[in-house]
């Protein structure tokens, strides 16, 4: 499971052929204890949490990075290798 940005204590990943359990492109976040599963297209929470203000993090940088999730996320579920995103500074 590839890490693809970190920022703020944020680890972002992505895994490869990801598309069975939630059948629309997302991300990870982890932050400590906390997991959250994000919907790429409109920053939708499909699973888990995080506080708050980390999950505010999260979507500010979804939503800057569209673009470039998506076509790592058609890296993703054909197993190809991703790319790193610029994190959120």
């Amino acid at each position: 499971m590839p890490t693809i940005a970190m920022f703020y204590g944020i680890l972002i990943q992505m895994y490869f052929y990801d598309d069975k359990k939630h059948h629309s492109p997302h991300v990870h976040a982890e932050y400590g204890e906390h997991q959250v599963t994000v919907a790429i297209a409109d920053g939708a929470v499909l699973a888990g949490s995080l506080p708050s203000a980390k999950m505010k993090l999260v979507q500010a940088w979804m939503e800057i990075h569209r673009e470039d999730l998506l076509a790592d996320w058609k890296l993703a579920v054909a197993g190809e290798p991703v790319f790193k995103i610029a994190p959120l500074q």
